[in-house]
């Protein structure tokens, strides 16, 4: 029975490039960086997430989500930061999200913890 997520790829244009922008401005912090393997995540996660570089990049929803206590002061220190949002927070009903763009257009949700 499957008990858990170790990881989730973000196809990258860069991993390099992408190592950089998700630890400098997302704070997330490295877990493995050697060769084609460049992992990060949030202090104390188990799932990480693979910067996976590839020529070939499917831009789009990513369905990868990330939390936070307080979406509206995460979206402007991220706002500071020069990160996109094509979806700035909105309450649906059903929870307040928001959506932004990695440097290679990927959409991450981020939604309260």
């Amino acid at each position: 029975m499957i008990n858990g997520i170790v990881d989730v790829a973000i196809v990258v244009s860069d991993s390099k490039k992408a190592l950089k922008w998700y630890t400098e401005v997302l704070g997330l912090e490295p877990r493995d960086t050697h060769g084609h393997w460049i992992t990060v995540a949030p202090k104390g996660s188990k799932t990480v997430l693979h910067l996976c570089q590839s020529k070939n990049l499917e831009k789009g929803n990513t369905g990868i989500a990330l939390s936070t206590k307080d979406i509206a002061k995460t979206y402007e220190e991220l706002r500071a930061k020069g990160v996109k949002f094509p979806h700035p927070p909105k309450d649906e009903g059903w929870g307040v999200f928001a959506q932004f763009e990695d440097p290679d257009g990927n959409i991450i949700w981020l939604n309260p913890a």
